[in-house]
């Protein structure tokens, strides 16, 4: 019988860390265990998290609903650790996956290897508010992709984070905050990664990426680091608001989405075209409300992949614009409504592809905030030209 070495060492993982603190485990929400070294040198708070998904979807005609399609999965399945080692000005964060939908990807790329790992990054406070970034993490792209995807306010993210995020990449960020004044937080985000996306082996194929990334805070922090959370969950006194914007140059990319797509394959290597894309977002929250508003914009020097002769390979640059605005309210029982609507025009000259609006009415229950939570909402898609389709989802979130 062959036997993954992965199930292995996370097996010994568990059974070392479990016998070594029975009766030290934290309060639900607050991690599996919390260790710290005899010497105070090192901590670890590891941690596991599940999404159970259920999804019915119809097409919609003039006749009504037909065609229903039902599917159920493990939408992620992660277990995450995180503390620092030697000294707290150096951190660092481990995340896994072990659902299909998180560990598939597998290609020659990766050495056609599942993709395990999510996050494996060191964060360095080497000098005053300056923290390098180095490792394998997301890039500081559009606000909805860096929220993590057990803190969201509706069941998942959006069309426009499908379309145009830049996901996780492998490199370097440097990052740094200052305040303007007494309350006014201006943070700067710079980033030097690989270009190709996550758990890749097989080095740099076309040039590197470049993300730069600032917020503005005019009226101080959020309560818990919630500009990077969806729903007012800690009900801010007083009005807070992020601006920001994200301008990420991949130099030479291979992929149809930046670092992410699928690679364009010549009949002489791979095709390479430099491709820029702008963000633009916000987040508002007061007394429970919170508002959310994104755009996105992406073009490409060439988006049309070519062989050496001149012939076309098939393979188009997603190249267009996003718009994606979303809000809710959180009642005092903890039951949230929210909707969203979103609207994604890519080129329809170079993709081939029209116009798509989409509507979404959402109902979340929060049992212990976002770490026991049942999420449902009903998803109307417009497609110029194309056939709408009415989406009904149902997810579990539990988070130890």
């Amino acid at each position: 019988m062959k036997i993954n070495p992965f199930w292995v060492c996370l097996f010994f993982l568990i059974s070392i860390i479990g016998q070594s603190q029975e009766s030290n485990a934290p309060t639900f929400g607050k991690g599996l265990f919390n260790l710290v070294g005899k010497d105070s040198t090192w901590t670890m708070i590891v941690s596991a998290r599940m999404q159970i998904l259920a999804i019915s979807g119809w097409d919609a005609t003039d006749g009504g609903l037909q065609n229903p399609e039902q599917n159920f999965l493990v939408r992620r399945a992660r277990l995450k650790f995180d503390g620092f080692a030697y000294s707290p000005k150096l951190e660092y964060k481990i995340e896994l996956g072990l659902s299909n939908r998180d560990i598939s990807g597998a290609s020659q790329f990766t050495s056609n290897a599942p993709r395990y790992i999510l996050d494996a990054v060191v964060k360095w406070n080497f000098y005053e508010n300056f923290v390098l970034w180095f490792g394998q993490t997301k890039l500081p792209g559009n606000i909805e992709r860096v929220i993590s995807s057990a803190n969201l306010m509706q069941v998942d993210r959006s069309l426009l984070n499908s379309r145009f995020n830049i996901d996780r990449d492998m490199g370097f960020q440097l990052r740094h905050h200052f305040n303007l004044s007494e309350k006014f937080l201006i943070r700067e985000i710079f980033a030097v990664s690989q270009g190709e996306g996550r758990n890749i082996t097989s080095g740099n194929i076309g040039g590197h990426q470049f993300t730069t990334r600032l917020e503005l805070l005019p009226f101080g922090e959020f309560l818990s680091k919630g500009e990077y959370k969806g729903s007012d969950q800690k009900r801010e006194k007083t009005p807070k608001l992020m601006l920001a914007a994200t301008f990420d140059s991949n130099q030479n990319a291979v992929k149809t989405r930046s670092n992410q797509g699928s690679y364009m394959f010549t009949d002489g290597g791979f095709f390479e075209t430099d491709i820029n894309t702008l963000f633009i977002d916000a987040m508002f929250k007061y007394n429970g409300f919170s508002f959310m508003g994104e755009y996105a914009h992406r073009t490409a020097d060439n988006p049309i992949a070519t062989n050496l002769d001149g012939s076309l390979t098939g393979d188009v640059v997603l190249i267009g614009d996003g718009l994606n605005l979303q809000t809710g309210y959180l009642f005092n029982n903890n039951w949230e409504i929210s909707g969203r609507y979103t609207n994604i025009k890519l080129s329809e000259e170079i993709t081939g592809r029209t116009p798509q609006d989409q509507y979404t009415l959402g109902f979340s229950k929060y049992i212990v905030g976002h770490k026991l939570k049942v999420q449902t909402d009903l998803s109307y898609l417009s497609e110029d030209g194309g056939q709408d389709r009415l989406m009904y989802r149902l997810q579990l979130e539990v988070h130890f």
